[in-house]
């Protein structure tokens, strides 16, 4: 059993237990909550994570739910957010910040929106 304050990630079909929600993907690290879980990795990562995400950093990211905190991508396809989305091309469910990123297809935003094209879903 996993304690309350901790979480489920899996990294390219291995397993891990993290604790923290904000995970950061860069320079082929895997950071979760200030933690490096796993180093040296090439190409394209794979993450799928169990609980709430809190904050997401990474190049490309497509999550199958929702993030309760900031999304900043290159690429990203996600649910709803809790916060503000930075990217170029965004693709989420409804937003509780700002957007901004130069192509964006969202659901409702409570914030400003600064995009080169904007398409509501």
């Amino acid at each position: 059993m996993i304690e309350k304050d901790f979480n489920m990630i899996n990294i390219n079909g291995k397993d891990y237990v993290a604790r923290g929600t904000n995970v950061v993907v860069k320079n082929g690290k895997v950071i979760v909550g200030g933690e490096t879980i796993e180093e040296g990795l090439k190409g394209d990562v794979r993450i799928e994570w169990v609980g709430d995400l809190a904050n997401l950093n990474c190049r490309s990211c497509k999550i199958e739910g929702d993030v309760k905190g900031d999304v900043d991508a290159t690429t990203i396809s996600c649910g709803n957010v809790g916060g503000d989305v930075d990217g170029t091309t965004i693709k989420c469910g409804n937003v509780d910040g700002d957007v901004d990123g130069t192509t964006v297809n969202c659901g409702n935003v409570k914030g400003d929106v600064d995009a080169m094209t904007v398409k509501r879903k």
